[in-house]
């Protein structure tokens, strides 16, 4: 019988605040241990917190890009468990009285049709500490300098139905929040994190029981740890047990979850309103003066690049997947004048060198300047594509600007008639029998000939003019 997987996704965003949510300590990652904690964060007797208004303003904006209702009044409550990096015994959030509710956000699926995920709410919340097992001989270590750090908790409604969806859709949230700069996105640090809440059910059924995967922070995990999850479930009750309701690991390695504890209710946590913060009022005038400075968003960007630039839907979801490279892009387009040569080169040569140096278009040893004087090569025929490729390996090596290298290495393209006339003399002169053959019907061999010609010339001769000049000389 078939089976439909129900997920719900819960992210944890870490703003990009410069202190904590409720004290002036900084958030600095990489820290020494215990160095940017202080009372406050620590829930010292006699501190009292102070809500930063920053991350309040960062809330608002995420709300509004996702079209969502933003409360006039929230409420910070106390959350009660016990964790080692825990040291006050609650943590500070929202339950009844969000800041951020009801919103929605549009993903794009394999197919190319969109699906609509509803988002339940978005709430303020201070992260702990962490524990640290390494180096500790069977004890464990406890570093502190994380504990008040403002989170923004993002929890989706359970409308994705394959691991693909969820993925689509924490992707689409990742570039979001990017956007918006509340957040840079950094999942290797645990700035964007995610729980996922997994179910199967018989279609047209109420939701089965869920377990919770907690703190995936890739893309690849997330989607082998529901797939993994769901055969789990489907295997669990068809060999006549029950899914209990838990929070499960997902251990990458071995690529299966296992179970770290029961799953508590929002009893379990006894809720209260911390009684050392007041509600939060946000008014009119607050969101009116956070919407003034909200950038073009993803969605808006990708429709505009392609009315503007003429580009595929395709090639301008691509440059619109993160901010950095849409600006990057958009720099290189109005640099060389071709909307279309320019998101060539950055979906293909730059995105594929970055991706196999593991590194972001921000630190990319190829700047857009740099790129367009490249391309501005390509368009006055001084090098061909193929060339230019190797000229830009070359400035990735740090050898020297476009021109730098192509004088340097004499990658100057032959545009000149005469010598590229001679080059295909010698050729057909040194291949009768390939002449002959293709006289008498065999047009593949043309290929043969541009090859030879190309190594002849290394490379350089126009291609154009090359393939004009031997199409004559063969049918002469």
């Amino acid at each position: 019988m078939e089976w439909e997987t129900v997920i719900g996704l819960e992210i944890h965003a870490q703003l990009s605040t410069n202190s904590k949510i409720f004290s002036g300590s900084s958030i600095a990652y990489g820290a020494e241990p215990n160095t940017q904690a202080n009372l406050v964060d620590l829930g010292m007797p006699g501190v009292l917190p102070v809500l930063n208004k920053k991350a309040v303003e960062m809330a608002i904006r995420l709300g509004l890009a996702i079209d969502a209702e933003i409360a006039p009044k929230s409420v910070f409550a106390r959350k009660n468990y016990f964790y080692p990096d825990l040291p006050k015994g609650y943590q500070i959030s929202q339950y009844e009285l969000p800041v951020v509710a009801n919103g929605q956000m549009d993903i794009e699926l394999e197919d190319g049709s969109t699906k609509r995920i509803g988002i339940t709410r978005a709430h303020l919340e201070e992260d702990a500490g962490k524990s640290l097992h390494e180096d500790f001989h069977g004890k464990t270590g406890i570093d502190l300098n994380r504990a008040g750090t403002p989170l923004l908790e993002i929890v989706s409604e359970p409308d994705m139905r394959s691991a693909k969806e969820a993925v689509a859709y924490m992707k689409k949230l990742h570039a979001l929040v990017r956007y918006l700069g509340v957040c840079d996105g950094n999942m290797q640090e645990g700035s964007f994190r995610c729980d996922a809440n997994v179910s199967v059910r018989r279609p047209g059924q109420p939701f089965g029981t869920r377990a919770e995967i907690k703190n995936l922070n890739s893309f690849k995990f997330i989607e082998r740890a529901i797939n993994h999850e769901v055969e789990r479930q489907i295997d669990l009750i068809e060999s006549g047990g029950k899914v209990v309701q838990e929070t499960r690991l997902y251990d990458p390695d071995r690529d299966e979850t296992r179970s770290m504890r029961g799953k508590e209710d929002a009893n379990d946590y006894r809720y209260f309103p911390d009684p050392d913060l007041l509600p939060v009022a946000i008014t009119p005038a607050d969101i009116d003066a956070v919407r003034a400075t909200l950038p073009e968003l993803p969605d808006a960007k990708k429709q505009r690049f392609m009315g503007e630039y003429k580009l595929s839907a395709y090639d301008a979801g691509l440059l619109t997947q993160g901010r950095e490279v849409s600006e990057y892009f958009e720099a290189v387009a109005q640099g060389c004048g071709d909307a279309k040569l320019a998101a060539n080169w950055v979906i293909g040569e730059v995105s594929k060198t970055l991706a196999d140096n593991d590194m972001e278009i921000t630190a990319s040893p190829v700047s857009s300047d740099a790129l367009v004087a490249l391309l501005k090569r390509i368009q006055d025929n001084t090098v061909s594509n193929k060339i230019a490729r190797d000229v830009f390996a070359a400035m990735w090596a740090g050898e020297g600007s476009a021109d730098e290298v192509i004088d340097k290495q004499g990658l100057k393209q032959i545009t000149d008639t005469g010598a590229i006339e001679a080059v295909i003399d010698a050729i057909i002169a040194n291949n009768p029998g390939q002449v002959a053959e293709y006289r008498s019907g065999k047009d593949k061999l043309f290929g043969f000939f541009v090859g030879q010609a190309m190594k002849a010339s290394k490379g350089k001769a126009n291609p154009a003019t090359l393939n004009d000049i031997l199409k004559k000389k063969l049918e002469g």
